[in-house]
């Protein structure tokens, strides 16, 4: 089980300094150490609108984030507040408290824009938070939403022509919750009561006309139709009176209006509920160190002058993943390797087929651990690495047999070479006595466990090493004639070069077995890899499909306000997805590994 991170209280996360933004390593270092997948809720809207309040709430605490009472902003930056997830077993809750929008302090809005879109990028769930009801002025302060296209990119190289799309976003974008504070009028339309979602889509609706005029008051609503296909809407009644409302962090809920009190149940209750774990492209979940990765990458491009890119971030947090991935997985082989193997191996084959079982595992938690990995790189990193395992646990095996092999045949032969020092042999009869001794010796030394893949080559070599001792001995007995010592060293030589040949033999033997064993290993890494980029292409068609769902719905509430122009930009868009489905889809299913 991964260990829970509750944090007391909200720390900054990204401080606002001097119009610089700025990452707290602090921080950093609470998000390093959260293992578990997170749900990320960022709040947004103008300076002293209660967003503290609402994020409090979901908490489950009183107070933490500060609550301002004056016309000054009170949150600088980004704050964070990490606390277990009330609903999720095993998920952290994230909440990102960002700096009030509009702050006539700041002089101008241009880290507004940025707070604004950091706060759509780090979050799963972004809530925007405002007075009111939602009329033309509520749609003026929300023009961040419009500025979008210029703060954020989703590819790092777009096509030519290619307006970064919203079809790209939505893959990538947070589901959208707008609160509506102090709101005091009757949810209806034309004599209809209307839902708060209802609400927000009568609110949504766009104009007919061509006009500038036109044009200013459908842009926000469109963009908020395009980036955000999944909306939800809340009201709050107004929670006291107002020469009250500095004091709310220290009220109870019995001193609050109820409607107050039940409308923040609701909508705590919906966020626990429905926010999502935070997820990139691919399907990958984020968790503390991916969060943090995250948060390092864009920030680096706004300090560098460039735009985030959520395909740029992905890859940086790629190649660390992918790094630590195979470290994970040589530390994996080398476990199971170390608790396996006991060197000498008798057989090559028996070493071998360890090093497979252990491969394949760590290739297992390789795939499980990696993403992203362009051009295979980093599996063929891996692939590298565990040969380079292989060979030298071979090594250590023919080094270890043949300790093994020399330390026998010193115990089992020093005896004979001591009798041949003391002369035993040299005398008629002693050559037959000495072969006899020999061959029991050698029987002895074949009988003994655990020699390994050099038994035979040490034995050979070192029976080579006294042929002359050997052929000594046999000279000076007197009992054999001529012919019979003839014959014996035809013999002796006969059984030498019948030795060299199986040895030459052993060794084809021992090679083919290497090379089948790197077949056996690219074998390996090729089918697990398939059946990885299988999961990852059922993925991916299932991120398209969502992404022209989505297009084809707002294409149909577009047609419906009879907006042709939209309507044919929209076309063209889908159309363009219908392609790109089509060229992905056939690519997967054409495309061949190269490992």
């Amino acid at each position: 089980m991964a260990p829970e991170i509750n944090l007391p209280g909200p720390m900054s996360l990204i401080d606002n300094t001097k119009g610089q933004l700025v990452v707290n390593p602090e921080a950093l270092k609470i998000l390093s150490a959260i293992t578990q997948p997170v749900v990320v809720v960022a709040i947004v809207g103008l300076y002293r609108t209660g967003k503290s309040y609402l994020m409090n709430k979901l908490a489950g605490k009183k107070n933490g984030f500060s609550l301002g009472s004056t016309v000054k902003s009170h949150t600088k930056g980004i704050w964070m507040w990490c606390v277990p997830h009330p609903k999720k077993p095993e998920h952290t809750l994230v909440l990102l408290d960002t700096e009030g929008l509009g702050d006539i302090e700041k002089g101008d809005n241009e880290n507004d824009s940025w707070i604004f879109a950091l706060a759509i990028l780090l979050s799963s769930t972004f809530v925007y938070n405002s007075m009111g009801t939602i009329n033309q002025q509520a749609m003026d302060q929300l023009y961040y939403v419009t500025e979008l296209t210029h703060r954020i990119r989703s590819k790092s190289s777009p096509n030519e022509n290619e307006n970064e799309d919203s079809a790209d976003f939505v893959s990538f974008f947070p589901d959208f919750v707008w609160t509506l504070r102090d709101f005091s009028l009757d949810l209806e339309a034309d004599g209809q009561p209307l839902t708060p979602d209802e609400y927000l889509e009568y609110s949504l609706k766009l104009t007919q006309g061509t006009s500038e005029k036109d044009k200013n008051f459908n842009l926000p609503r469109l963009c908020i139709q395009k980036f955000f296909p999944k909306k939800k809407c809340f009201v709050f009644d107004l929670p006291i009176h107002r020469r009250k409302l500095a004091q709310l962090e220290k009220l109870q809920d019995e001193e609050l209006d109820p409607e107050f009190v039940q409308q923040v149940a609701d909508f705590c209750s919906y966020i626990f509920s429905n926010s999502k774990t935070k997820t990139l492209s691919g399907g990958i979940k984020v968790n503390g160190p991916r969060l943090e990765s995250l948060v390092l990458t864009y920030i680096d491009a706004i300090s560098r002058g460039d735009l985030p890119c959520m395909e740029n971030a992905v890859l940086a947090l790629a190649q660390i993943e992918n790094s630590a991935a195979v470290q994970k997985a040589i530390a994996h082989y080398d476990q199971q390797m170390g608790q396996k193997v006991q060197l000498p191996a008798e057989t090559l084959q028996e070493l071998l087929d360890l090093h497979r079982d252990s491969e394949r595992e760590a290739i297992e938690v390789f795939i499980r651990s990696s993403f992203k990995d362009v051009d295979h790189l980093f599996q063929k990193e891996l692939a590298a690495q565990l040969d380079k395992k292989r060979d030298d646990f071979c090594k250590q095996n023919q080094e270890a047999s043949s300790d093994r092999c020399s330390a026998l045949l010193q115990v089992i032969f020093s005896p004979l070479e001591e009798e041949v020092k003391a002369g035993i042999y040299s005398k008629p009869g002693g050559y037959r006595l000495f072969i006899q001794k020999l061959q029991d010796l050698e029987k002895k030394y074949y009988e003994e466990p655990r020699k390994g893949i050099q038994a035979e080559e040490i034995l050979q070599t070192y029976l080579k090493s006294k042929e002359s001792v050997t052929d000594a001995i046999l000279q000076t007995d007197q009992t054999l004639t001529e012919k019979e010592k003839e014959i014996e060293v035809e013999r002796v030589k006969a059984e030498s070069a019948q030795a060299s040949a199986e040895m030459v033999e052993e060794m084809q033997i021992k090679y083919q077995q290497m090379m089948e064993e790197k077949e056996k290993s690219y074998q390996e890494h090729v089918k697990q890899l398939t059946e990885k980029m299988e999961r990852e292409r059922a993925q991916l068609l299932e991120e398209q499909e969502k992404t022209l769902t989505s297009k084809l719905q707002e294409q149909a509430r577009v047609l419906k306000e009879r907006c042709q122009g939209e309507s044919t930009q929209l076309q063209n868009e889908i159309q363009k997805l219908q392609k790109t489905l089509k060229k992905k889809t056939k690519r997967y299913m054409s495309h061949k590994l190269k490992i």
